[in-house]
């Protein structure tokens, strides 16, 4: 499909586009699909789940493959994530016993043991039989500085839309008429320890077209919902308004309002009492945190500021006497700015340090940068290893003790204890391998692009490949949203792919972080046939060096990433035998009318205007099937209650599939939020069912 269209002139680009996005929606067979509960359409996923499962669960291999990934995601020797609050490390742990979850404690030199002495603060499992209710982890912020005081945010099946209310560290229980809030997609923030600041639906229809809300109100202890005062109203055309805070252990504290204008442009508003002062900020950044009055902010955009002009991606420091004094002319100070190649991954904040993540040729790198009485800045590198993935898992404000985790295709995860003040790294804990790794090697390469562009992709295969184009391979890429994607050690992908002699390669595609600011905007609304292309590039420059072929090729992604397995299945079907497709968008005609698609007209354009809804017309998975192309059998999966990007998409693109006589798979899980489940059993069911999919397809 993409060589005929690409071989039109533009004009006929144009014209064919156009006149299948002006197609009207009632011409749409399966609209009905797009009723999420409705009984015809779950009738339909049903039937779906029973035809997929008689195939995919009835395979030989994956009882093993579900016995093994089980196995993993229920295994005790998982790290337990650490979150550095109320001076000791909260955890959130799932497994056979604990289904829905347990937030558990202990103290920091008890955490570095083999066998931490856990408390157990809230039982998700218990809560949820003693209310009757299917409660899922999603949260807790606590009040500054004592963080004895929380808002703990729980999700019906694992949802996007959330019920908080206030939980007491100390006592361990929930506060008896505390604050709180029901059901319903909102974003709050601490004020004071008595007074929370939040954006919810507080009038019927006060919600944005990408379904979240643009009204803040302050909210005081012992008020009732409508005595709320409001203190900031956006507009529906809005993607959305969120209230944060911040504050830092010298005493500073600060209140604001983030109202963002699209997906990636954000206004900045200083709270000053009941008024609201506008920051001079450039649209794309992001305003991280506070240490020792000075407020760190990632700019993503290039920002002139009169003669001078600081570059996109760079990471600056703003003095907040200062912006509270004039918010209308700011004065940066650069903490760091990337070099080619580079990028800024994220940065967080101890009590005098800023941590940050860089990417290298996306290999992962880490920085402290220090403020010294002059405010200048100096940086002390943290020693990371080479073909390395760095996350900032933990930090703490109100010391100078981090968390990092180190990890690689090849090499379990470590969690090390970071001592920002000596500059040390001491392994806290480590990941047991999970399967046998002595077998394989990783290499990185480049594939160039069709407008030349060099894109780096890693894989991971046999170290004694032979170079006959026979080994099965999987490529995975997200190419989106500016989310970088870096080695990470996944024990389900070495245990049920790699260590039976699969290869797997990740593609570095633009649309992503990896390379800054500029790699994702290469790839943004109209332009983003240069995403699609850098992975059929990387697919074909796997081929040309003998990896595989599309005989033994299969590509896989999830949300987004679902959205470019789309577009790969219609554009190029002779070079895929398995196409994986998990939670995604496929009608891009109808995207901003589904779920909170509308709030990513930032990354995709919008049908509203004409250039724009060519292009998405031109590109749109479910609306580029045709009857006379010969298309692999696709995994299409979903779930019931993702209330992000929509189990609609996936279901009709599934429909129009079996109109046409295409052979598919499809299931939705009708628990879970966008995912592949909320519960670790319906994890790996759904890895066992992809892997089982794999297996089969390209005959490993």
């Amino acid at each position: 499909m993409r060589a005929l269209i690409f071989s039109m002139s533009l004009s006929g680009v144009l014209l064919f586009a156009v006149a299948a996005a002006q197609a009207p929606e009632t011409s749409d067979p399966y609209i009905w699909l797009e009723d999420v509960h409705g009984d015809r359409a779950m009738e339909w996923v049903k039937a779906e789940n029973a035809k997929t499962s008689a195939v995919l669960d009835s395979d030989a291999l994956f009882q093993k493959l579900f016995n093994d990934a089980k196995t993993i995601a229920e295994s005790k020797d998982r790290i337990p994530q650490p979150n550095l609050l109320h001076g000791a490390i909260y955890n959130f742990w799932q497994d056979a016993e604990h289904v829905h979850g347990i937030w558990r404690r202990t103290n920091l030199a008890d955490y570095q043991t083999a066998t931490p002495h856990w408390q157990t603060v809230i039982d998700l499992d218990a809560l949820s039989k003693a209310e009757n209710a299917n409660w899922f982890w999603k949260g807790a912020r606590c009040a500054e500085p004592s963080q004895r005081r929380c808002m703990v945010a729980l999700s019906d099946g694992g949802e996007d839309a959330t019920t908080l209310r206030e939980f007491d560290l100390d006592s361990g229980q929930f506060v008896d008429g505390g604050l709180s809030f029901p059901r319903g997609k909102q974003s709050y923030a601490w004020e004071t320890q008595d007074t929370l600041l939040a954006a919810r639906e507080w009038t019927a229809g006060e919600m944005t077209h990408s379904g979240y809300p643009y009204v803040v109100r302050r909210i005081k202890r012992g008020a009732s919902l409508p005595e709320a005062t409001e203190i900031f109203r956006g507009t529906a055309d809005d993607v959305m308004v969120t209230p944060f805070s911040l504050s830092d252990d010298t005493g500073h504290r600060a209140a604001f309002v983030r109202r963002a204008v699209s997906f990636f442009e954000y206004e900045h508003y200083l709270l000053a009492g009941n008024s609201l002062k506008k920051l001079a900020l450039p649209l794309k950044c992001n305003v991280i945190g506070m240490l020792r009055g000075q407020l760190i902010v990632d700019v993503n955009e290039d920002w002139k500021l009169g003669g001078a002009s600081l570059p996109e991606g760079s990471l600056i420091a703003l003095d907040l006497a200062a912006v509270k004094a004039d918010p209308a002319h700011l004065h940066p100070v650069t903490i760091y700015k990337p070099s080619d190649r580079q990028a800024l991954a994220s940065a967080e904040l101890t009590r005098n340090h800023v941590l940050v993540h860089v990417l290298d040729e996306v290999n992962g790198r880490a920085y402290s940068y220090t403020m010294d009485s002059r405010h200048r800045w100096t940086r002390a590198p943290l020693p990371i290893p080479n073909n390395a993935s760095v996350d900032l898992a933990a930090t703490d404000a109100h010391s100078d003790t981090a968390f990092v985790s180190i990890a690689g295709f090849l090499s379990p995860t470590r969690l090390m204890l970071v001592d920002l003040n000596k500059n040390t790294l001491t392994e806290a804990k480590s990941l047991p391998a999970k399967f046998d790794a002595s077998k394989d090697v990783v290499e990185q390469f480049q594939a160039t692009s069709s407008d030349g562009t060099k894109i780096p992709y890693f894989i991971v295969h046999p170290a004694h490949l032979k170079m006959e184009g026979g080994t099965p391979t999987i490529i995975y890429a997200y190419g989106g949203f500016q989310s970088s994607q870096t080695p990470n050690y996944s024990a389900d992908l070495g245990k049920l792919w790699l260590e039976r002699g699969g290869a797997y390669v990740l593609a570095n595609i633009r649309g992503g972080g990896e390379f800054g600011p500029a790699w994702h905007e290469a790839g943004l609304k109209t332009k983003r046939q240069r995403i699609y292309d850098d992975f059929a590039a990387v697919a074909r420059d796997l081929i040309a060096k003998g990896f595989t072929t599309p005989a033994h090729l299969g590509i896989r992604g999830g949300s987004n990433g679902g959205l470019l397995m789309g577009v790969e299945f219609t554009q190029h079907p002779e070079m895929w035998a398995a196409v994986d497709i998990g939670v995604p968008l496929l009608d891009m005609l109808r995207f901003e009318q589904i779920a909170a698609g509308s709030s990513w007209v930032g990354e995709y354009g919008s049908v509203t205007k004409p250039d724009e809804r060519a292009f998405l017309a031109s590109i749109s998975p479910y609306n580029n099937l045709k009857s006379d192309v010969h298309y692999p059998q696709a995994f299409i999966w979903t779930t019931t209650k993702d209330d992000r990007v929509g189990p609609q998409h996936a279901r009709k693109f599934a429909a129009k599939l079996s109109s046409l006589g295409v052979p598919y798979y499809y299931y939705e899980v009708i628990e879970g939020g966008h995912g592949s489940g909320s519960t670790p059993a319906e994890h790996a069911q759904m890895a066992a069912r992809e892997y089982a999919y794999f297996a089969r397809k390209l005959a490993l």
